[in-house]
């Protein structure tokens, strides 16, 4: 069945019907069913089609929902597509009147609703994962108590953090994920229904009214506009994709701390796969499938990108390609966030101490208190991580000597700063790595995710 045959005197070709023929969009028939009964509605209120009309399609549209929501839709490899499927049940049910389910319609303002309402429903669950991972960092940073690491920079020692300040960084980035999505919401809650082919319609059609049906938030300005835009799909794509490094950074490292050099984190056995060949293996799988799974998502990207690029105004055929990439992306992140939630829940973190080599900042931070340039601070401090790396030493056990020995500004009591812990507690900066900071941002961040559950 076709939507279109009265212009042709043939069949399509069996190759050309292979070709384009649409199987990808048969996840939308949940959104093409809602946005029919949303359009049917509309049609209603204007008078163009009497209300035994209305009440009748709705309840095959209701009908259909009822097998969708049952696993009991059967598509037939005659439908062309899930618009196509859906009037061609819809005529099984109720008879000829689905014929005029799509007065008022086509298929270019049909496609881009399903497709801003499947969108729409996968930020939601995108959300809900993303806001899953966040959890499980809170909670593992809670449960870190006053554990110092190193931070790094160039994968080097840098200064002394709390264990749960590394983890927390990773959970802001993912909070700004959700802000993206936020923001991205404005731009797909428009309903394009009314526009048509592309040109509207002669008909007495109010898109205010289909659009306060389906619970969309305001409708198009352009017609034209409204069936070629896939601005709001590449946005979600590079929603999701930024998501998915946000994440990737938190897989790299897991897979880091779970290594036999770090030995910061174990990976629950349920959440980890063995070798083939290795029986003392543990591989965090998870974490390495969500990094590979990151370079799928840019490849997705752009490939849509470059479907989107150069394309006339205003529908054209291209675009059935938006969902090869839309639809795995979006199926990879969700699944990924749900991996990554569940390892973090089980496992254990057991992060190994720095070197003492971290307090060097500090301790030229000293020095610059009491009005010691900072260059003239940083080579002193310079000086004596070097004399004490050619004896095989950090700084660890350092004492008044040494620290007189490379500036006369330093005084009794101040070899303590070289110690991590210490080093953690003297921090003074908002938003820097010390404990006070560490309780001000899980306040903050329970607070952000506490307001959005009573927003949802």
């Amino acid at each position: 069945m076709t939507l279109w045959g009265g212009r042709f005197g043939d069949d399509p070709d069996a190759a050309i019907w292979a070709f384009t023929a649409s199987r990808s969009d048969r996840r939308l028939l949940a959104v093409d069913v809602a946005g029919s009964i949303g359009h049917v509605t509309a049609l209603g209120a204007a008078n163009i089609l009497p209300a035994p009309e209305v009440e009748a399609l709705v309840a095959g549209l209701e009908a259909i929902a009822a097998e969708e929501a049952a696993g009991e839709f059967e598509f037939l490899d005659t439908d062309e597509d899930v618009h196509t499927a859906v009037e061609r049940r819809l005529g099984e049910l109720v008879g000829a009147i689905a014929g005029k389910l799509h007065t008022g319609r086509s298929r270019n303002d049909q496609i881009a609703l399903d497709l801003r309402l499947y969108l729409l429903g996968s930020v939601d669950r995108i959300q809900n994962g993303v806001t899953g991972l966040i959890t499980a960092l809170l909670t593992a940073a809670e449960g870190s108590g006053e554990s110092v690491v190193a931070s790094y920079t160039h994968m080097q020692h840098a200064q002394a953090v709390p264990f749960a300040h590394h983890l927390l960084a990773h959970a802001w980035a993912l909070g700004r994920d959700l802000d993206r999505f936020d923001d991205l919401r404005k731009r797909l809650a428009v309903s394009p229904l009314g526009a048509g082919a592309g040109g509207g319609t002669r008909l007495p059609l109010d898109p205010v009214l289909s659009t306060a049906h389906l619970g969309l938030d305001g409708t198009f300005d352009n017609s034209l506009d409204a069936v070629a835009a896939r601005d709001q799909a590449a946005e979600y794509a590079w929603c999701c994709t930024q998501t998915f490094l946000d994440l990737s950074r938190v897989a790299e490292e897991v897979v880091l701390w779970s290594s036999a050099e770090f030995g910061w984190l174990s990976v629950a056995d349920r959440h980890a796969t063995g070798s083939s060949a290795l029986p003392q293996k543990k591989n965090p799988d998870p974490a390495e499938l969500t990094r590979g799974k990151a370079g799928s998502a840019i490849g997705r990207l752009t490939g849509l990108l470059s479907v989107m690029k150069a394309m006339p105004l205003s529908y054209n055929r291209d675009l059935q390609e938006d969902k090869e990439h839309l639809f795995p992306l979006g199926d990879d992140l969700e699944a990924a966030l749900s991996a990554m939630s569940a390892l973090f829940s089980g496992a254990v973190f057991s992060p190994q101490s720095p070197s003492f080599d971290v307090t060097a900042l500090d301790l030229a931070e000293i020095l610059v208190e009491r009005g010691v340039a900072f260059r003239e601070a940083h080579e002193a401090i310079g000086r004596l991580v070097a004399i004490r790396h050619d004896a095989g030493l950090d700084l660890q056990g350092i004492d008044y000597d040494d620290l007189a020995a490379v500036h006369a500004r330093f005084e009794p009591g101040d070899e303590q700063m070289a110690d991590p812990v210490e080093s953690v507690r003297s921090r003074l900066s908002p938003g820097g790595g010390s404990f006070q900071s560490v309780q001000v941002q899980l306040e903050a961040l329970r607070a952000i995710l506490e307001a959005r559950q009573k927003e949802s």
